[in-house]
């Protein structure tokens, strides 16, 4: 027969305080418990005879808190911080978080609890990474650029690491976040979401619950969220311990936690916030002028334009350097751009083709990830040298922002033509970007990317103004295609990647994006009208318009598509396939895009000081409605109506009114013109345009004809508002205050007391408006 061998024991044989850490050790392991203030803890669980002492980038918060104490009895250990108890099995090691009950002050109730028995499982596997010899890989051309794949790798070990299986325990609650999916859903629950890196996902391991609280899992490698039939569990792919952040408090709260933990959103510059015109692509320097030109010619408003990939010379992939015969005068044409208060961002890539300069430099130095002409941004030297070569070329010219396309920077799913099952797109990813960058770290390259473009471009301001005291400091903007724990830290706007044009596909951008800012990140976007309008032969050039903008079906997806991003934090138009500039869509179309183009200027000391209390009061700029009425649970599973800011509510439309898919009239459509909302309880609301009251917890059917997006504001806000100009910069009439309803507090109006450019390390006022 069979042997039965008998599992360690997880029962807790001893409890020590030290170092201003709770340990617990038990035949399995060691169970550490490390409060970080009065309502954040971070636990670890490692089964090794040691913790590491690996740095990880994300969490910052490294000071000791030791305001708390503990008790044990012959059942638990008993830690007690001001907003949050924990309570740990002596049995099992299972830990327990209680907080305080927002129905009844003064008495604690059960936020979350790891499952009774078993609570974390590890399995240890030996990793591997290339072999420091040639390899054998094919190029592949796709749209999201040449793609560099590996064939039979030859492969050396690098050591243990441990498969870790987390199993706890949920109750009648919503979850949101873990970064940004491809396809809308409200909470979580019920899923299986597989957290990685892609063209069209973002991986944040971090989410939060009406239940009261947030969760950040302090991984570096891809995790599996699993909460269905077969238990409710996070998978790590390779850790060499457990390790995890629990943040007691509303949702909200649970972000700012997250914040205090992983660092501050840094401040944008405040042109940022105004339109951002873009397309693939503006091909050369008398082009990009004649655009903006045009813009200010036609009284539109525009704060930056884009200059997306390709603007290097034939076959030189990547190289930070003009084609000289397109773009003869580079710095003259930033200068050009910028006497008419336009702004110019430029597409810069991790990858180098092997013949240019760039990619030479960094073959000398051994700064390539192997096998591959991506630089390795995990070394502090490459990402010196990444902005040294900036340096001399883009950032000397003037330019004021970058988009750090392909920040992943592997792609797998994108190599295929028909769209491989979800798991199959994980393992794939596992494969080439673990055996290039660590199994261990492999989701956390964006990070590193954007560490080195923010850090050095600091280093570079500073130097400059020191050697001319007159320099003019620029907030760092890195416009970025994925991201992971702590990047808020470096200036980075996230987008959805190269969608796909539908009304689908529109609906899925309302719900991704608030899961991803409910993951702690708050700067996002997306391509207005998708990248891809037109049908292609692979999976992801899947629109639905072959006749672009002279299809009117297509022209009014565009103009709903505008309308939702002028409430988006980052307002920005892109894509292939078609011209995105408003004017080439005609007549009742154009009119509305410039309507609430000017509506978005008309906002922006509103949208601004939202984006002052980002920085100074860990706010978010686009929320789910259940963030700020939880205890109303008909908002838990709305995805297509949201908050921006502290006081509007936005409910774009998005479904056809007027025309079908083909361009023909919807002369049926009982729809037309119109859209229910759903008004959360617990206050009044006023309809933005005509101060119509609605009452809390009621559904209406609103106005929504195709010029105006319907927007709803809280009983009791004041929006600050300006005349619209063409640009943030030309933007200096006298403010004004539009109330709503009763007033019974002041509004905390944040402007800049400097130019709107300089550091975000204090450049800002308070008015307190009643």
């Amino acid at each position: 027969m069979l042997t039965a061998f008998k599992p360690k024991s997880r029962e807790v044989t001893k409890t020590e305080r030290k170092n201003d850490a709770l340990f617990l050790y038990s035949e399995y392991g060691v169970l550490k418990i490390e409060p970080k203030n009065g309502s954040i803890v971070r636990v670890v669980r490692t089964v090794r005879d040691f913790f590491s002492d690996e740095e990880k980038p994300g969490v910052v918060a490294k000071e000791a808190y030791d305001d708390w104490d503990y008790v044990e009895n012959s059942k638990e250990v008993i830690l007690v911080l001001e907003k949050l108890t924990v309570r740990i099995r002596k049995d099992s090691g299972s830990v327990r978080f209680y907080g305080e009950d927002p129905k009844n002050p003064g008495k604690s109730i059960l936020l979350f609890k790891e499952k009774d028995v078993e609570p974390a499982d590890f399995e240890e596997f030996e990793t591997f990474r290339i072999a420091g010899v040639p390899q054998k890989t094919r190029i592949i051309e796709t749209a999201d650029g040449k793609k560099e794949v590996l064939e039979d790798p030859l492969k050396v070990s690098t050591g243990k690491c441990f498969h870790i299986r987390w199993n706890f325990e949920l109750k009648n609650e919503a979850l949101y976040g873990l970064g940004q999916q491809e396809k809308r859903f409200a909470s979580l629950r019920g899923r299986t979401l597989y957290v990685h890196q892609g063209n069209r996902k973002i991986a944040v391991p971090v989410f939060v619950s009406t239940a009261g609280y947030g969760i950040l899992i302090d991984t570096y490698s891809p995790l599996i969220f699993n909460d269905n039939g077969n238990g409710t569990y996070i998978y790590t792919e390779a850790d060499s311990e457990q390790d995890y952040y629990f943040m007691a408090g509303g949702m909200n709260e649970a972000v700012a936690g997250y914040r205090f933990l992983t660092g501050k959103a840094s401040l944008l510059p405040r042109w940022s916030f105004g339109y951002v015109q873009s397309q693939e692509r503006y091909e050369t320097q008398e082009e990009i002028l004649a655009t903006a030109a045009k813009f200010r010619k036609q009284g539109i408003g525009m704060d930056c334009i884009v200059l997306d990939w390709l603007s290097w010379g034939d076959n030189q992939w990547g190289q930070k350097s003009y084609d000289e015969r397109r773009f003869p005068d580079p710095k003259g044409m930033i200068d050009r751009l910028h006497s008419d208060h336009v702004h110019f961002m430029i597409s810069i890539w991790p990858t180098m083709a092997e013949n240019t300069e760039n990619h030479k430099e960094f073959a000398k130095e051994n700064l390539l990830l192997p096998a591959n002409t991506c630089y390795d941004a995990f070394k502090k030297e490459a990402r010196e040298l990444y902005f040294d070569q900036l340096k001399r070329t883009h950032f000397g010219y003037g330019t004021d922002a970058w988009w750090c396309d392909s920040s992943e920077p592997f792609t797998p799913e994108w190599n295929h033509p028909v769209r491989p099952e979800e798991s199959v797109i994980y393992k794939e990813y596992l494969d080439e970007a673990g055996l290039r960058m660590g199994y261990e770290r492999c989701n956390s390259f964006p990070l590193y990317h954007a560490m080195g473009i923010y850090e050095n471009q600091r280093k570079a301001m500073d130097e400059n103004g020191k050697k001319d005291p007159g320099y003019r400091e620029k907030r760092v903007c890195n416009l970025t295609r994925s991201a992971y724990t702590g990047q808020q830290r470096y200036g980075t706007i996230m987008w959805s990647g190269d969608i796909d044009a539908s009304w689908e596909t529109l609906k899925d951008q309302v719900a991704i994006g608030l899961h991803f800012s409910a993951s702690g990140l708050p700067y996002w976007t997306n391509d207005i009208g998708a990248f891809f309008v037109k049908k292609g032969a692979f999976w992801y050039w899947n629109g639905k318009y072959d006749d672009t903008v002279d299809n009117k079906g297509y022209s009014e997806l565009y103009t709903r598509w505008y309308q939702y991003s002028a409430f988006l934090p980052v307002f920005r138009a892109h894509g292939t396939d078609c011209r995105r500039e408003p004017w080439n869509f005609k007549g009742e179309f154009y009119d509305a895009m410039v309507k609430v183009n000017r509506l978005r200027y008309e906002l922006m000391p509103y949208i601004y000081s939202e984006a002052g209390k980002v920085w100074l009061k860990d706010r978010s700029l686009i929320r789910w409605l259940a963030f700020d009425f939880t205890s109303d649970k008909k908002t838990w599973n709305i995805t297509d109506q949201y908050m921006f800011g502290e006081s509007l509510m936005v409910c774009p439309v998005l479904e056809a009114m007027y025309y079908d898919e083909a361009g023909r009239e919807l002369t049926k459509n009982s729809a037309r013109g119109s859209r229910n909302v759903y008004f959360p309880a617990g206050c009044d609301w006023f309809d933005f345009y005509t101060g119509e009251k609605y009452s809390g917890g009621t559904t209406a059917r609103v106005h929504a004809p195709l010029e105006k997006i319907p927007l709803f504001v809280k009983d009791g806000s004041i929006i600050p508002m300006r005349k619209a100009a063409l640009s943030t910069e030309e933007q200096n009439d006298k403010i004004t205050y539009k109330r709503f309803g009763k007033i019974t507090k002041g509004y905390e109006f944040y402007e800049d007391a400097g130019d709107g450019y300089g550091y975000e390390k204090g450049d800002y006022k308070i008015t307190v408006i009643k």
